[in-house]
């Protein structure tokens, strides 16, 4: 049996562009276009009805913007949505906000088809869209990091913070595995733990976690 559909939502109050999204979803085998909001109140009721598997929403919108209807979404603690959010240029303030409200990846408006289509599988199976680098960069410019505060950690065990030094450094879990000499399933588990001890939502979290703490440099 082939697996279900993923099951993607467009929220953008631009008639045009999500329009063109709607025809790229609708193109692929294994995607389902299961709702459309022009607004994040709106986005939060259909998310509520449907329960999509991902949620690409746009950044500003009236009436509820991107990054509260984010914050909603993904506070819900049965709710397995996840939500890429839209923006219209890469190095935005935004970003970084909506990244704290739990968005699991970020695009720019200008991105091809391919990379948007890539996007949704990726954070469909589990995993987060942004460059770590990336994320140091604009917490850098928009946030003013704490004082080094291991404390922050004093809530893990001395391997989980081996695990999450080198996650909060961008390493997938094949490579921590290879540096500290651990199956790939045992990563999986740390980083599972480690998110739950520290209340985050996912790995960009846990980069901005280590950023705002001055736990990486």
């Amino acid at each position: 049996m082939s697996a279900a559909p993923i099951r993607v939502a467009v929220v953008d109050d631009q008639p045009l562009f999500s329009a063109g999204l709607t025809m790229i979803l609708r193109s692929q085998p294994d995607m389902e276009l299961v709702g459309e909001a022009v607004d994040g109140a709106a986005a939060v009721d259909l998310v509520r009805e449907v329960a999509p598997d991902v949620v690409l929403m746009d950044i500003r919108m009236p009436v509820m913007d991107g990054i509260t209807a984010t914050r909603t979404v993904t506070n819900h603690p049965q709710n397995a949505t996840r939500v890429i959010v839209l923006t219209t240029i890469q190095h935005d303030e935004a970003v970084v906000r909506a990244i704290r409200a739990g968005a699991a990846g970020f695009l720019t408006k200008d991105t091809t088809p391919d990379f948007l289509l890539a996007a949704i599988r990726t954070v469909h199976s589990g995993h987060s869209v942004i460059a770590p680098a990336l994320t140091n960069e604009l917490l850098r410019d928009y946030t003013t990091p704490e004082p080094g505060n291991q404390a922050a950690l004093a809530e893990l065990s001395g391997r989980e913070r081996d695990v999450f030094g080198l996650a909060a450094k961008g390493l997938g879990n094949a490579e921590i595995a290879a540096e500290l000499v651990l199956s790939e399933a045992t990563v999986k588990s740390h980083v599972g733990a480690i998110l739950g001890k520290l209340a985050l939502k996912n790995r960009i979290q846990l980069v901005a976690f280590a950023y705002e703490h001055h736990l990486i440099s």
